[in-house]
C-alpha cells in the first residue's frame, strides 16, 4: 500500500509541477491566435494585437499591426522566424489577412474580404504557397479559399463541391485550430450549433464530405470548436459550449482508422485547442487545462505552476508550446 501511495504521489506531482513562463502581455487583449517556428513564439488577438517572443517566453515585444480599423487577429501561419500572416475575424471588412517578412517590424495588407457578408474563421497552409482560409456561409455553403501563390490572390472552392450547410449550422472562429491541413493535400474544419460536424478534403480543399460527430451540440452555440492531431495521426475533435464553458458533456472525441471514440476520463468544459509532444498532449478551454499521458486516449486535469489555469489556443514546434488567452495571458513550456 505504501508504494502505491508513493507511485500515486509522484504521478500526480509530475502532473502539476510543469513549469511554465507566463506573463500578462495586456489586460485588455484577447488572445485566440499563437505559433511557434524556427525558435520564436508568436501569440495575436484582439485590437490588432501581435506579440512575439525569441526567448521561449521570457521576455515579449510588441509588433502589433498598425491600422485605425480595430481587428480580432484569430488565427495566425507562420512560415519561418521572419514571415508570418495573421488573419482578423469579424463581418465583412473587418476580415483580412496582413502579412509580416520582418517579424513584425512591419506588416502589410496581403487581402481584403471582398464580401460584405463573409466572416473569416481560419486559415491553413501545407507549405509557404498553397493554402486554405475558411469563412462563414454565404450563399448555402461554406466559403473555402484557395490559395497557390502565398495568399496573394484567393479563388473560392465551387459551392457543389461543398455539401450544404445544416439548418442553424455555424463555424467557430475560438482557437485557431477550426481548419488544419496535413502533408499530403489533405485538409479538415469542423462545426456546431445544434450539429456538430467534420468536413474532410483530400485534393487540397477542391472536394468536402461531411461527418457528424458525437459533441454536445444541443444549442446554437455548442459543438464543435477545433481540431488536432496526435502524433500517431489520429484526429482530434475538441468542442462544448462557450455559454456553458464547465458544462459536463461530451467535449472530445478522435477518429482511429475509420471509428470515431470518446476518450474515458475526459474533464468537463469547453475545449477549444490541443498540441501534443510525443505520447503527451494538451488541452484546454478558457476555464481549464487537461493532460494525457497516452496520446490523448485517456485524461486528467492539469495544475499549470501549481493552479488550475485554462487558455483559448496552443501551438507547438518541437519541444516548445505556447498557451495564450483572456486578459493577455501568455504561457510557454518547453519539454
Amino acid at each position: 500500500m505504501k508504494i502505491f501511495m508513493l507511485l500515486i504521489s509522484l504521478f500526480s506531482f509530475s502532473v502539476s509541477a510543469m513549469d511554465w513562463q507566463i506573463q500578462s502581455l495586456a489586460a485588455n487583449a484577447s488572445f485566440r491566435g499563437s505559433a511557434v517556428s524556427d525558435g520564436v513564439v508568436w501569440v495575436t488577438g484582439s485590437k490588432n494585437q501581435v506579440y512575439i517572443s525569441k526567448d521561449a517566453g521570457k521576455s515579449w515585444q510588441d509588433v502589433s499591426v498598425k491600422s485605425e480599423l480595430l481587428m480580432d487577429f484569430r488565427d495566425i501561419e507562420v512560415f519561418d522566424a521572419n514571415t508570418a500572416i495573421v488573419m482578423g475575424a469579424g463581418a465583412g471588412g473587418l476580415s483580412k489577412l496582413y502579412i509580416t517578412k520582418n517579424q513584425g517590424l512591419s506588416w502589410e495588407l496581403l487581402f481584403d474580404n471582398p464580401d460584405e457578408l463573409g466572416f473569416f474563421n481560419s486559415i491553413a497552409f501545407w507549405d509557404r504557397n498553397n493554402g486554405l482560409l475558411l469563412g462563414d456561409p454565404v450563399g448555402g455553403s461554406y466559403v473555402i479559399l484557395r490559395t497557390t501563390d502565398g495568399g496573394k490572390t484567393w479563388r473560392r472552392i465551387a459551392q457543389r463541391e461543398l455539401p450544404e450547410v445544416l439548418d442553424k449550422e455555424v463555424a467557430f472562429a475560438a482557437s485557431g485550430n477550426t481548419l488544419i491541413v496535413d502533408k499530403r493535400s489533405r485538409a479538415w474544419f469542423t462545426s456546431g450549433g445544434f450539429s456538430s460536424s467534420v468536413y474532410s478534403s483530400a485534393d487540397s480543399g477542391e472536394h468536402w464530405r461531411r461527418r457528424p460527430v458525437a459533441l454536445y451540440d444541443d444549442t446554437q452555440t455548442a459543438g464543435g470548436y477545433g481540431l488536432a492531431f496526435n502524433t500517431l495521426g489520429d484526429l482530434f475533435v475538441l468542442g462544448g459550449d462557450y455559454q456553458q464553458r464547465d458544462k459536463h458533456d461530451a467535449n472530445m472525441v478522435y477518429l482511429k482508422g475509420y471509428v470515431w471514440h470518446k476518450p474515458p476520463g475526459t474533464t468537463p468544459g469547453l475545449r477549444t485547442a490541443m498540441a501534443c509532444y510525443q505520447e503527451t498532449c494538451i488541452a484546454t478551454g478558457k476555464l481549464s487545462t487537461d493532460i494525457s499521458h497516452d496520446h490523448g486516449y485517456s485524461w486528467q486535469p492539469l495544475l499549470i505552476n501549481g493552479e488550475s489555469q485554462g487558455f483559448f489556443t496552443l501551438a507547438i514546434d518541437g519541444n516548445t508550446l505556447v498557451a495564450a488567452g483572456h486578459n493577455g495571458r501568455v504561457a510557454v513550456h518547453q519539454f
